[in-house]
């Protein structure tokens, strides 16, 4: 008998070509369309219906069977809170890592284990190495493409669930290869355009979308170096370390964003791009989680602070406080508070964490 598979089937190029291989790797595929969010906000239409249609054409084209899965209530109490609060205390959180944990390899993963699945799988660019032994953790492992790896947005997700997933685009070397891949099978959607914005939402900026969730605040823009006040913003909750437009401050030269303080309303920036309080050489990180649910020895690793931001070389040290630090070699631009930092042996994702303020 066929092994039975739950895939994510969103509509887009990624999850529609991982469905087909799995067709034809002669799985039981079973597909599901997870409905995370569906309300428009002011000015801007959720497209979750638009790409329901398109996963619905691609399940059809394959013969597979489709359901649609609502997880709302899940994805605003975990997700969506959890993004609102965090940036309301001056954090600059991933969405995305926090979906990925508790909706896709969470609500997702455990309804479709408690439906009979096997494993379940999604169009995530990342490769999985599963152990020879019983009920060892598998392996996380980079995708071939590079550009497109998304291993960063997976490090909360524990070894264990890894050993049920199956991501079947990750071999491919680009994303135009993929494209291809799904024009040679006629699914239609090789031209659909990657997803833009917020992962929930759509085409929506995140300042359209705080300023829907969090009340406007006016307060002041103060000079980092003389404390003069340069302007007024709507919120402090609006801006992040490092960031440069959206100051609205007039001529002058570019200014960066070096603090923001959401007790006070205050937003510090300097015009200078050497300023001392925009570099580091050490991030601290808290919540941190090892996919293995081990922690590895200290010793020098590989860490990325973005998506598909470089890797770098790190002495990572880990301590009884629950902390882990990350000493780096030469200064690198500060990484805003609330963002993840994740850890890699070699191609291996060995765990993160997030960037302390």
């Amino acid at each position: 008998m066929a092994e039975k598979v739950f895939v994510g089937l969103s509509g887009g190029v990624d999850s529609a070509l991982a469905t087909a291989l799995l067709v034809e790797q002669g799985y039981d595929v079973h597909a599901v369309y997870m409905r995370n969010w569906s309300r428009d906000l002011p000015g801007f239409r959720c497209p979750w219906a638009d790409d329901l249609a398109d996963a619905e054409r691609v399940a059809v084209t394959l013969g597979v069977s489709l359901e649609v899965w609502d997880c709302e209530k899940e994805y605003r109490d975990t997700v969506v809170s959890y993004l609102v609060d965090a940036y309301a205390r001056g954090y600059t959180p991933n969405p995305d890592v926090m979906c990925n944990q508790t909706i896709k390899f969470g609500t997702f993963a455990e309804r479709a284990f408690s439906q009979g699945a096997d494993f379940v799988a999604t169009g995530h660019y990342a490769r999985v190495e599963h152990a020879s032994v019983a009920d060892e953790p598998a392996v996380l492992l980079r995708s071939a493409d590079e550009h497109k790896d998304q291993t960063y947005f997976l490090w909360r997700v524990p070894g264990a669930t890894f050993s049920r997933v199956l991501f079947p685009v990750g071999d491919y070397a680009s994303k135009a290869d993929v494209r291809a891949a799904c024009a040679c099978r006629g699914l239609g959607v090789e031209a659909k355009p990657d997803s833009d914005g917020i992962c929930f939402v759509g085409p929506v900026g995140m300042r359209t979308f705080l300023l829907d969730a969090l009340e406007r605040r006016a307060g002041d823009v103060v000079e980092w170096e003389t404390g003069h006040v340069l302007g007024r913003h709507d919120g402090a909750f609006l801006f992040t370390v490092g960031q440069r437009k959206g100051l609205d401050l007039g001529g002058g030269p570019a200014r960066y964003v070096v603090d923001t303080d959401t007790e006070r309303n205050v937003v510090y920036v300097t015009a200078d791009r050497a300023c001392p309080a925009l570099w580091t050489r050490e991030l601290v990180l808290e919540d941190v989680r090892w996919i293995a649910g081990e922690t590895p020895v200290p010793g020098s690793y590989l860490v990325r602070t973005r998506h598909t931001g470089e890797l770098r070389e790190a002495r990572v040290e880990t301590g009884g406080d629950g902390l882990v630090r990350v000493c780096l070699p030469e200064p690198v631009r500060r990484v805003a508070p609330g963002q993840s930092a994740v850890i890699y042996d070699g191609l291996r994702v060995l765990g993160g964490g997030v960037v302390r303020k």
